[in-house]
């Protein structure tokens, strides 16, 4: 582990504050492991950033079909810029300009976009592009489909609604032990790109031992950065006496942080969204507290809960890295270009390493 100065932006929405954690005494000395990477992905960067630039270009509103990333503190921010978040396309005025979240959208809901004469940009991360293709090549292959994932989760709810006579969901390991297929022999797994990497492979373990045929995916659908964000929390919760995830409470990923920190050894975990919501009564007895973020959350919470935590005296901060982030995604085509035609400066969302904001 390498001591490391965080430098993090100023707040842009002030809110009321909680009460100031106290500085109680504790066996040992207090610290902070904090998780690299965390926070932003490129996907979510890209998600937000196209939601930014539309309202540039086009002016508000602009409307967006669900939350754009699961969190609500990005949420409130477009929403002030002029964004309008909806359920259904068929809430948004026609020839208005509406953007799809990134957690991807089935074809009924572009086709009800076009019906309705709306000027659609799809901010769907290419990851989970990338796996709605998947469940396109292989229902035209007639292979069964065993989605595993959360049903209801707006991210399943698309890629099932790519090839819904094929798919089947599976929810848990435990579900894994009780689906039918038709064909044995012709059957694969795909998955959600934000679960927890170890369950995902027990569920797929279970179904291979009914299913010995089972097809794998030409790649692992889980994203890199759920991947590599529960591999850092792993490094910390063994040495932590409590865990903090910054994360919405409709974060698959954010939520998967915390189970993934009880099961790697941490005493204590809680999810919040805001740095008000860390209760004194956690710190008792506390001397190391780890601290990461889900793959929606700006580094602008991460900040806020270090200033409260260092309030408390956990002014020591130790960065745990457990590895290095610099893919970028490119913006949906509709953005690439300012109003004058030229190439945008901003045409590539993602932002190197997790200090994104």
């Amino acid at each position: 582990m390498s001591q490391a100065t965080v430098h993090l932006p100023v707040p842009r929405i002030p809110r009321s504050r909680g009460a100031r954690l106290q500085n109680n005494p504790v066996d040992g000395h207090k610290r902070v492991l904090l998780a690299a990477p965390r926070g932003y992905c490129a996907g979510v960067d890209r998600a937000v950033v196209a939601v930014e630039k539309a309202l540039e270009r086009y002016g508000a509103p602009v409307y967006v079909r669900k939350q754009i990333v699961h969190n609500i503190h990005v949420v409130t921010e477009l929403e002030q810029k002029g964004a309008i978040f909806v359920e259904e396309v068929d809430e948004v005025p026609e020839g208005a300009h509406v953007v799809f979240s990134a957690h991807g959208v089935s074809p009924a809901v572009v086709n009800a976009a076009s019906d309705r004469g709306l000027h659609a940009i799809d901010a769907t991360c290419p990851l989970v592009t990338k796996v709605h293709r998947e469940a396109v090549r292989f229902a035209r292959d007639d292979y069964e489909i065993l989605l595993i994932g959360h049903d209801g989760h707006e991210e399943v709810e698309g890629t099932a609604g790519e090839a819904p006579d094929h798919v089947t969901i599976v929810n848990s390991p435990e579900e894994a032990d009780t689906v039918q297929v038709k064909d044995p022999s012709k059957v694969v797994w795909l998955s959600q790109t934000t679960l927890s990497v170890d369950e995902t492979m027990e569920t797929v373990n279970r179904l291979r031992t009914r299913f010995p045929e089972l097809h794998n995916p030409p790649s692992d659908d889980i994203c890199y950065a759920t991947q590599n964000r529960q591999v850092a929390i792993k490094k910390v919760a063994k040495d932590a006496d409590l865990v903090i995830v910054v994360g919405s409470s409709n974060s698959s990923n954010s939520v998967r942080l915390v189970e993934v920190a009880l099961e790697y050894g941490a005493k204590a975990a809680y999810r919040v969204d805001y740095a008000e919501e860390v209760k004194q009564e956690w710190l008792d007895g506390v001397a190391t507290v780890g601290v990461t973020s889900g793959a929606s959350v700006p580094e602008v919470l991460v900040r806020e809960v270090l200033e409260a935590l260092s309030a408390a005296g956990y002014e020591d901060v130790e960065e745990v890295r457990t590895a290095e982030e610099d893919l970028m995604f490119s913006l949906p085509k509709e953005l690439r270009q300012d109003i004058s035609g030229q190439r945008d400066t901003r045409a590539l969302g993602g932002r190197t390493g997790s200090a994104a904001s």
